[in-house]
């Protein structure tokens, strides 16, 4: 999930409805997503882009693989990219209806009903079963991107993996997956931050993010790249 809950005054509204269903991201055609990410609506955001770079970060690395049949455990990694771009694809939903937990926890009255019907001493005491709400949503909104952080480091990895003993005419879109999940990993790290801030969520949240995000900065460092040296 990415923004505060005070960013975007929209209903909440996470997946386009059609002929009275919820439609799954994973149904819609590239360029109408890429408008939908565009769109004056909550979601998709920050989260759900992020699960889905991921997501095609994985499907990068399941054709290297493919093509990579005298790679050790090739047929195996092709496998387990494709779970993972299945799972995230999931966690685009999953994003999407966090963000409106959030936004529906933030809509309730601030003050209790007892204190605001009586108007005495307790006229405009915080209502403790908001804020537990919003602290709840938060969490939630918190472990969808660790989910994220956590796939995006795998995929990071097995981009590595692929890059160095993969096929040789494929080590550019090997390099290219491990480079779009660390930055899909530190996006989603950022936006557990920002949840465990607002939330005063358990730090061990955002520790573990950050471990994820190391591990797909030490696979970046692995790969054999060009850095200007030309």
């Amino acid at each position: 999930m990415s923004g505060t809950p005070t960013e975007r005054a929209e209903p909440p509204n996470p997946v386009r409805r059609e002929v009275g269903r919820a439609r799954s991201f994973r149904e819609y055609p590239l360029e109408e997503y890429l408008a939908a990410v565009a769109a004056r609506r909550p979601a998709p955001s920050g989260g759900a882009v992020a699960a889905v770079t991921v997501a095609a970060a994985a499907g990068l690395v399941a054709m290297v693989a493919r093509y990579s049949a005298a790679m050790p455990g090739a047929s195996e990694l092709a496998a387990e990219a494709d779970a993972v771009r299945g799972q995230m694809l999931a966690d685009a939903d999953a994003d999407a209806a966090a963000y409106a937990e959030v936004l529906a926890a933030n809509r309730l009255p601030r003050t209790d009903s007892g204190g605001a019907d009586s108007g005495g001493a307790d006229s405009g005491r915080a209502d403790p079963s908001r804020a537990e709400r919003i602290r709840a949503a938060l969490a939630g909104a918190a472990e969808v991107p660790l989910r994220i952080a956590a796939a995006g480091a795998r995929v990071a990895a097995a981009g590595a993996l692929a890059a160095e003993a993969g096929n040789p005419n494929l080590a550019g879109d090997a390099a290219t997956a491990v480079l779009l999940a660390e930055a899909a990993t530190r996006a989603a790290t950022e936006l557990v931050r920002i949840n465990t801030r607002l939330g005063d969520l358990d730090p061990a949240f955002l520790a573990a993010a950050r471990t994820h995000r190391a591990t797909a900065t030490a696979a970046c460092r692995a790969l054999r790249l060009d850095h200007e040296s030309d």
